[in-house]
């Protein structure tokens, strides 16, 4: 399902989502610097994204946000809500975005999220330093 992020409630589901799951990812990379987790309301409202979400019973499970590069999807961010984590949540959001080549980017130490990349087609295209001993993985997938 498309969020709409006109809507507060939604906007704030998404900031909370968003702010617990790059808080897990932050501490599997040993850095707090991800972008994202330092957002504001104001902020994620204006990022230019779709934002696709997947509901469980307890509200908002997890999103993924996209910016279509010609015929490229752009993943910009993939988040899980540490309750639904081990769950297909992640899954679930890949298979619902566009058709088309595909390219995202992880903390090179987010095994986690490079072992779900990985096991869906991703290919590591290069690596760049974020930050004293951070490094970013950029995969794509054709």
């Amino acid at each position: 399902m498309i969020l709409d992020l006109t809507d507060d409630t939604v906007l704030h589901e998404l900031w909370t989502v968003q702010r617990l799951a790059y808080a897990v990812e932050a501490g599997i990379i040993g850095f707090d610097g991800i972008p994202p987790l330092h957002e504001s309301l104001d902020d994620l409202r204006a990022c230019g994204e779709t934002f696709l979400g997947v509901r469980d019973d307890e509200g908002l499970a997890g999103a993924v946000s996209y910016q279509l590069d010609g015929s490229t999807v752009d993943i910009c961010r993939l988040v899980v809500h540490p309750r639904a984590f081990r769950r297909g949540v992640a899954t679930k959001l890949l298979d619902a975005l566009p058709d088309g080549p595909q390219t995202v980017s992880t903390g090179s130490r987010n095994e986690p999220a490079l072992a779900l990349y990985r096991g869906r087609g991703f290919v590591e295209i290069g690596e760049r330093e974020v930050g004293p001993g951070v490094s970013i993985t950029d995969l794509a997938r054709p």
